[in-house]
């Protein structure tokens, strides 16, 4: 009895929406479809909610939104993209997640709209983009015009709205600048339900909220990106460095050669660090050759990554280029490590080593990862700290570090970056095991961010968190900064009553339940039922199905048995 009073709230929660909201897509409370928005890619948290929509149109996006903005009852609302987040950022405990993705396994709609493909405009070097549309879709129809867009995340199988709404970025950002640089226009749903169009001369305010904005202040369900002319093939290179100064003093100098022209300077700029053998073999640094083995005897080392995009018609121009470059650097010169590759197959990577580590059951675990800006001026002193001190001597998964040029990111944006002209993203990208091994714990792991943390506020390094995670207002706050105030005045523009991304923890839903109602398969009549005065009166489901009678109200009705007391 428990499970089905429960179902029935559940039901009666969300169908009020449903007689003004005819969709194109499908709205689901299928277990599977719930179970998959209540999870992410993280595994730490789990947040089930009501509902799940897959929309077939924007237009679908802004009738739930609207309907949430205007009930009585109120609900939150969530959009989910490929579900990477790693704390819950598009989770929703108290209401609808928008399953924004068509790649989610599930997420396909039997019939009915379905959001539009990438349409790319050859001559204007843009394409406009669905908001959950993935990369790697993004990568193939602009390439099929030769073109592609300037600047990337490592792993391609992210949303266009999950990345846009960070920054989005990988080794072109000290170049292009972030993923939120290269945006020409975007369609918004705000928490008003509102479909605007925003950009630099459109609703402007809107346009640099939405863009690193965390969800907040409204739904990107299309998304103008710009494009370049697409290389066809790639120089892949890493050195090592066993000097942490040398390493990054070389960083520092090819990131500054950016406004060069394209022979004079590398396409993409990182690194990581290496901190015990075994990393030398994982999924970040796997073409290292096992026939020129890199043996790491008890010190850090840290591995620059570059590379060079070129065409087949420049191949006899290419080593020469690249051999200039690295007369300037100051690697060790027995660690030349290089590989020639197809464009697609070097922006694809990460999803290649993906598919290994899935087939051996080490995908989907934990992900307690950390993901840091630190200021040029203080990274020296997190080296000491932290690769040399807290990590010790292993670190369950890659830690990528690398400069960006602080000028190539727009300040009018929602994102919030250490205050000089180079800061450096710190990624800890670990993934918890159960092996019995303590370091690879997960509560080791947990303990060991906050220590890193720690250490960097007794030390007065102003770090902020990329893809930020906090638990309490007062610690947005800060992140924020001199930002806050401005950030909560779009809130209060754009998302009055704090409907939007709540998983993200930054505000509190004002929403109070109040009436409700659903509509009843046996004799159409509607039923009310007072939630916030303590229910005492219940309706038994008997069947569930999706209305199909007519075609303008996808409503899911019910069937009732009888009422019950409770």
């Amino acid at each position: 009895m428990g499970n089905k009073l429960l179902l029935t709230l559940v039901i009666c929660r969300l169908i009020i929406v449903i007689p003004g909201l005819p969709i194109d897509g499908k709205l689901s409370i299928d277990p599977n479809d719930v179970e998959q928005a209540s999870l992410d890619f993280g595994l730490l948290t789990r947040r089930q909610p009501l509902a799940v929509l897959h929309p077939g149109s924007a237009q679908d996006v802004a009738r739930l939104v609207k309907a949430a903005y205007g009930s009585n009852q109120g609900f939150t609302v969530s959009a989910r993209g490929h579900g990477h987040s790693t704390n819950g950022q598009a989770q929703t405990r108290n209401g609808v997640v928008i399953q924004m993705s068509r790649s989610n396994e599930g997420s396909e709609l039997e019939s009915g709209s379905k959001p539009p493909r990438p349409r790319v405009w050859a001559r204007e070097m843009y394409v406009d983009v669905w908001g959950g549309e993935l990369w790697i879709d993004v990568l193939k129809s602009s390439l099929e015009y030769g073109l592609a867009p300037k600047s990337w995340t490592d792993y391609l199988y992210l949303s266009v709205g999950g990345t846009l709404s960070n920054a989005g970025i990988s080794g072109q950002a000290f170049n292009h600048g972030p993923q939120i640089s290269n945006v020409h226009e975007l369609d918004v749903v705000t928490g008003k339900g509102e479909l605007l169009t925003c950009s630099e001369d459109q609703n402007p305010e809107l346009f640099h909220a939405v863009l690193g904005g965390l969800g907040q202040f409204g739904i990107i369900t299309r998304a103008r990106i710009s494009l370049e002319p697409a290389p066809q093939r790639v120089r892949w290179i890493r050195v090592l460095y066993s000097d942490f100064s040398v390493f990054t003093g070389d960083q520092e100098h090819l990131i500054s050669l950016h406004a060069q022209p394209g022979h004079q300077k590398f396409d993409y700029v990182e690194g990581f660090v290496i901190l015990d053998e075994g990393l030398i073999n994982n999924w970040r640094s796997s073409f290292f050759s096992p026939q020129n083995p890199v043996i790491v005897t008890g010190r850090v080392l840290y591995c620059l990554e570059i590379a060079k995009n070129y065409h087949e018609y420049s191949a006899q121009t290419i080593d020469q280029d690249v051999e200039s470059l690295l007369k300037k650097l100051n690697f060790i010169s027995t660690s030349v490590f290089t590989t020639d590759l197809l464009y697609v197959d070097f922006l694809d990577r990460v999803h290649k080593s993906e598919l290994k580590l899935r087939s051996k059951g080490l995908w989907e675990v934990p992900h307690p990862w950390l993901n840091l800006f630190v200021p040029k001026s203080r990274i020296a002193e997190f080296d000491e700290g932290v690769f040399k001190v807290i990590l010790g001597n292993k670190t369950s998964g890659p830690i990528l570090i690398y400069p960006m040029n602080r000028d190539k990111w727009e300040r009018r944006s929602s994102v919030v970056t250490p205050d000089e002209g180079v800061f450096y993203l710190v990624a800890l990208l670990r993934s918890a095991s159960e092996n019995g091994e303590e370091g690879q714990s997960l509560e080791y792991l947990i303990d060991q961010n906050r220590r890193i943390l720690r250490y960097c506020d007794e030390a007065g390094i102003k770090v902020k968190q990329y893809l930020p995670h906090y638990t309490r207002q007062q610690e947005w706050m800060d992140h924020f900064g001199s930002k806050w105030d401005w950030f909560s005045e779009m809130k209060r523009e754009f998302d009055p009553r704090h409907i939007l991304a709540t998983g993200q923890q930054i505000f509190t839903p004002t929403s109070v339940p109040h009436r409700i109602w659903l509509r009843c398969r046996r004799n159409q009549t509607v039923l009310y039922t007072n939630v916030a005065s303590k229910l005492s009166k219940y309706v038994r489901i008997r069947t569930l199905s999706k209305c199909t009678t007519n075609k303008s109200i996808q409503v899911l009705n019910v069937e009732i048995d009888r009422k019950i007391q409770y």
